[in-house]
């Protein structure tokens, strides 16, 4: 992976930044398929208003993706981070009076698994909840401790994806992922405004697709006539498995796959040229 700090190509990242001393900061992370990163308008969107919710400059996201694409080279196909910190600041929780952000950017290739796509993957029910906090709920905020016990919870390879619920019970996303049913022909998917993470493929589906927004609970999803996860990366992956629940592949997950592929995303198992 090559990678950068404030524009100049580096691995090595001050101590005192707030980023790495107290989570104070932001990232996206984006799929680049060669030099072309269809989602970015809406990353660069949610960056910039979660920027501002937390008092942030706003970022200069145009500086942004030029430099993933200067960092991607010749990749056909690659995974970006960008990450965007309140920069480096004394000792305390205080931020110094004027904030001077530091820009950290890491591009390098991916890989994706083709049967995952074709067949769905199984999850399992995490026992880590997520905290209601409305102030940095939706944000991709830097502290991810809670995804980061709730993926320690297993090393199964029977599992490929973990959801976590709420504190009430509800069911609100995967660990690294949106969530979303389809139950009696109406396409569901949880809540954001308390607790997870408002993600750029969910808002893709959302202003493209007609979806209700409202709560899911432990047996709305088991009955499901199907289920499927949403991220940047990873783009739209049925859910095969869940407590002791199957499914196979359905026409609305199919629809969002050949829907991806058509926004320039393409999945392993289809051609580039494909739908």
């Amino acid at each position: 992976m090559r990678t950068s700090v404030d524009f100049i190509e580096t691995d090595r990242l001050d101590t005192a930044d707030r980023g790495l001393g107290y989570g104070d900061g932001l990232f996206e992370t984006l799929r680049v398929v060669g030099d072309v990163v269809p989602l970015w308008p809406r990353h660069a969107e949610r960056l910039r208003m979660s920027a501002a919710r937390l008092g942030l400059p706003e970022p200069d996201t145009d500086a942004m993706l030029a430099e993933v694409r200067r960092l991607g080279g010749d990749l056909d196909d690659a995974v970006a981070r960008i990450t965007f910190t309140a920069g480096i600041g004394p000792r305390g929780y205080a931020r110094p009076g004027v904030a001077s952000p530091t820009t950290v950017i890491g591009v390098g290739p991916l890989s994706l698994a083709a049967d995952a796509y074709r067949e769905g993957i199984a999850l399992r029910l995490c026992d880590t909840r997520l905290g209601d906090q409305p102030l940095l709920a939706g944000m991709k905020h830097l502290n991810r401790l809670e995804q980061v016990l709730a993926r320690s919870e297993w090393d199964d390879a029977r599992w490929q994806e973990g959801l976590m619920a709420d504190l009430q019970g509800h069911i609100v996303c995967a660990t690294a992922a949106n969530l979303f049913a389809v139950r009696e022909g109406r396409l569901v998917t949880p809540p954001v405004d308390r607790c997870g993470v408002a993600g750029v493929a969910r808002a893709e589906i959302l202003a493209t697709g007609e979806v209700a927004i409202e709560p899911v609970s432990m047996q709305m999803l088991l009955e499901a006539d199907e289920v499927f996860l949403t991220s940047a990366v990873r783009g739209i992956l049925a859910v095969r498995a869940f407590a002791g629940r199957t499914w196979q592949p359905g026409p609305v997950t199919r629809h969002w796959q050949a829907h991806w592929c058509g926004i320039g995303l393409p999945l392993p198992f289809r051609s580039k040229d494909s739908d």
